[in-house]
């Protein structure tokens, strides 16, 4: 019987690209991006339900995020009107034009019912407005999961279920963390179950990711990757954690403290998602191996049939 050939790829080069987004543009845009669109669904369950004193935060952090978010992206696409391009056209299926189209859409409702809010001008548009971004925020929130999957970097590619849970749970936890800090003590309370439920999932996803993958969770465990993901859960665990204490007494500092590990596990974990990315793409085995396993599956089951 001829042995089975072992892995090679072309002198060890990388089979496909490196990923061309750069640090800290683009995760910190994620992060941004996650913050605008959980904070204005807060915002937007505050106003349904007469919580005007957690709204105002919420609507403000939701337009300083976005906005901030919209200038991060544009300091990665080099000049902005690169940006203004990608509006000139709307693709459904592209993942970059239909988040363009999200971007501008969620920053500027955002902006509107923050500027409401803090002028008092204008109520019934600022409120129509931040209604709005009740839709426009959860899709601002997760958008950017099928952005980072919807490649060929095969650790992004292979984990499109989890990033999305990921990354929602991450908004959601980012979001609540700004809320309960800004707001009120007595009514933060949403953006505390808020922060707990965002930490439970993206803890649960984080794990998930890391151990269905097969070959492809190694970038997600292994390098500096490892590190920021491992970091990530370990403050995202503790701000949870303290964010439901903090509900138990009248001190504000575990809620800022939860703020503080819920902010820091947020960015670490995107971080770590753009690194285990380019780890992947920069090793050929991570691309070739799987195709192989994919390839030998096919066999056994036309075999079997």
């Amino acid at each position: 019987m001829v042995p089975d050939a072992e892995f090679r790829s072309y002198y060890g080069q990388p089979i496909i690209k490196d990923p061309l987004w750069h640090e800290p543009h683009m995760p910190v845009y994620l992060y941004l991006g996650g913050l605008s669109g959980a904070s204005s669904l807060l915002a937007a369950g505050c106003e349904l339900t007469g919580r005007d004193r957690l709204a105002a935060p919420a609507k403000i952090a939701a337009a300083v995020a976005g906005s901030a978010g919209a200038a991060f992206l544009v300091a990665e696409l080099g000049r902005p009107e690169r940006f203004l391009n990608m509006l000139r056209v709307f693709k459904p299926t592209s993942p970059m034009s239909v988040g363009s189209w999200i971007l501008a859409a969620q920053s500027g409702l955002a902006a509107v019912a923050a500027g409401s809010a803090v002028t008092g001008l204008l109520p019934a548009v600022g409120r129509a407005a931040g209604l709005a971004t009740g839709v426009t925020g959860p899709m601002m929130a997760t958008y950017t999961a099928v952005l980072v999957s919807d490649t060929a970097v095969p650790s992004w590619h292979a984990g499109h279920r989890e990033l999305a849970f990921l990354f929602a749970g991450s908004a959601l936890a980012s979001a609540g963390a700004v809320a309960m800090v800004a707001a009120p003590h007595r009514e933060a309370g949403p953006a505390r179950r808020m922060a707990v439920i965002g930490a439970a999932v993206e803890t649960v996803a984080s794990e998930v990711l890391e151990r269905r993958l097969g070959i492809l969770s190694e970038p997600y465990r292994e390098g500096s990757a490892g590190r920021l993901m491992r970091a990530a859960r370990v403050l995202t665990v503790t701000g949870g954690a303290l964010a439901a204490v903090s509900g138990l007494t009248r001190w504000r500092t575990p809620s800022v403290l939860s703020a503080a590990a819920l902010t820091a596990g947020s960015l670490c974990a995107r971080f770590g998602v753009l690194r285990a990315g380019r780890a992947s793409a920069a090793d050929p085995k991570y691309t070739v191996v799987p195709q192989r396993e994919r390839v030998a599956a096919r066999e056994r089951n036309r075999a079997g049939g």
